[in-house]
């Protein structure tokens, strides 16, 4: 199923499907096509799934950080008239769910995150990046995941190419000093909104211990393990991070 983007205003996302909102934030890397086994499968459940565009490269660099971005996602939400969303990102996607229920909690009904930053941030690894080393962000994109064969040649392209565009790069690096700085275990215990964080076993990127402080932090949290899993589980996994979720709204009626 090959989802629409919509343009609508200043925003460019994909709308499927009706009933509550679950809104599906990407991550630094991460284009909306990561998430198709979601979009696939929550709208016959009877869930509206809005996936926008980020503007991770839009925004002036003085403006290119975690907080600005909490803000748009604030933005779209009122510009599409939604209320009592579930708001689901992954790695910087999460950490942007995250700022956005400290700041605006009424908004949101529910969180998912997996593979979040906010607490640890690894994403830029040792001397990452490095521009026109084909091999190596090919290396880093199949890091990723625990099967390498998930970073397709599509994948490695997208990251290379962004890499290797100089503006991207610089905001590329400026978005990774943003998160170090929105370190969030301070406001985590006083966030009641209920979170489902779902993690694979062998993520290098945040790594499993990154899962449980989480938990331990988030005072209404509860915590799912996806084996032989990288740092992006809807992806490398799609039916297991499907029926994990899907259970935990069920649980909690949302």
């Amino acid at each position: 199923m090959e989802e629409k983007i919509i343009t609508e205003g200043k925003y460019r996302y994909i709308e499927v499907g009706e009933g509550t909102p679950i809104i599906i934030l990407h991550g630094l890397m991460g284009g909306l096509s990561n998430f198709h086994g979601v979009m696939d499968y929550f709208p016959k459940k009877g869930y509206k799934v809005l996936v926008p565009e980020l503007p991770i490269y839009d925004m002036p660099i003085i403006r290119t950080n975690v907080k600005n971005f909490a803000k748009f996602l604030e933005r779209f939400i009122e510009f599409k008239g939604l209320k009592d969303v579930i708001l689901l990102g992954n790695s910087l996607g999460g950490h942007i769910g995250l700022l956005h229920t400290k700041l605006y909690p009424k908004m949101v009904k529910a969180l998912v995150i997996t593979g979040s930053s906010g607490l640890y941030e690894s994403a830029m690894g040792d001397g990452y990046p490095k521009r026109g080393d084909y091999e190596f962000i090919k290396k880093k994109a199949q890091d990723v995941f625990y099967d390498p064969k998930v970073a397709t040649k599509e994948i490695v392209d997208e990251v290379y190419a962004t890499v290797n565009d100089r503006m991207k790069l610089v905001k590329t690096l400026a978005i990774a000093k943003s998160a170090i700085r929105h370190n969030m275990s301070k406001d985590l215990p006083k966030m009641k909104t209920p979170t489902c964080i779902i993690w694979g076993e062998n993520d290098t990127v945040t790594p499993p211990n990154v899962a449980k402080e989480f938990h331990e932090l988030l005072p209404d949290s509860e915590l799912f393990w996806i084996e032989k899993c990288g740092h992006a589980p809807m992806m490398e996994h799609p039916q297991e991070f499907n029926t994990l979720f899907d259970a935990w709204l069920q649980k909690r009626k949302f």
